[in-house]
């Protein structure tokens, strides 16, 4: 059987997952902090038709004879560049201008960080809590979650660029929490494991979570409180990516053609 039928396979299979990273992207263009993805392929085994040895002349080769097997995905890379800031009546929205992440405790008890700042306050065990749309606790810079007093009205609320948490009592007297809105960082945010619900996941790869409030040498992301951060799909480049993943597609599956038809014409020559 002709080697180009499965290699021309695996480019199809391999432009199939392209084609469902980049149909992701153009769904979640307007999930608020989503960051786009993109396919990193590789290629398959190698086979030596002719090794690097000497001639029938006894002369040496300086190139062998090789055919590629094939194509497969290696990877699905996040773009973590910045998303555009738009504005937002809700006083629990906030947007990220920088590297880091904001932290929220999941039902499992563990940690996870997402660039989707569009919180709500909500009554939880403590009080009222600031937490996701799917009820999971915001953390402050150390860990613990973000409860404003019985008496205080969650719309007098006040998040400054740094994170600080405060509020505006009745008599329009401010009051400090002492308390941060926690911002985190990674060594290599690629390496963060996507979960649903735009949550990450920090992963060996991603490194260990670097608080920009106690960590010396970090640049600080900045805390806007009433914008959220747009996703940074680009639809044009990902038009332009599907164009071009079709045509990959359509190649593969004209040489499977091909390989087919010259398969026939062999079959055709012995009669």
């Amino acid at each position: 059987m002709m080697r180009a039928l499965y290699t021309a396979a695996s480019g199809m299979i391999a432009q199939q997952t392209s084609v469902d990273t980049i149909s992701n992207n153009i769904a979640n263009v307007n999930t608020t902090g989503f960051k786009s993805n993109k396919t990193e392929f590789k290629s398959l085994l190698y086979q030596n038709i002719q090794t690097r040895t000497t001639s029938a002349n006894g002369e040496q080769k300086p190139i062998g004879a090789q055919v590629g097997l094939g194509t497969r995905v290696s990877s699905t890379t996040s773009s973590f560049t910045q998303g555009t800031l738009t504005e937002s009546e809700s006083n629990s929205a906030f947007a990220l201008k920088g590297s880091g992440f904001f932290a929220v405790r999941g039902v499992n008890g563990e940690t996870y960080y997402t660039r989707n700042g569009d919180f709500s306050w909500a009554m939880g065990t403590n009080g009222v809590t600031l937490c996701t749309s799917e009820g999971y606790p915001v953390l402050d810079s150390n860990g613990n979650q973000i409860v404003i007093p019985g008496n205080v009205n969650s719309e007098k609320v006040v998040v400054d660029g740094y994170g600080q948490i405060g509020y505006y009592n009745l008599d329009g007297t401010y009051t400090n929490m002492n308390q941060t809105l926690g911002v985190f960082q990674f060594n290599n945010p690629a390496g963060l494991e996507k979960t649903s619900s735009s949550l990450y996941e920090a992963t060996v790869a991603s490194g260990n979570p670097m608080n920009e409030a106690t960590t010396v040498g970090l640049t600080r992301s900045q805390v806007n409180q009433k914008y959220l951060e747009s996703s940074n799909v680009q639809v044009a480049d990902e038009m332009v990516n599907l164009i071009v993943a079709q045509r990959a597609y359509q190649l593969n599956s004209k040489a499977i053609t091909t390989a087919d038809d010259m398969l026939e014409q062999a079959n055709n020559l012995k009669r």
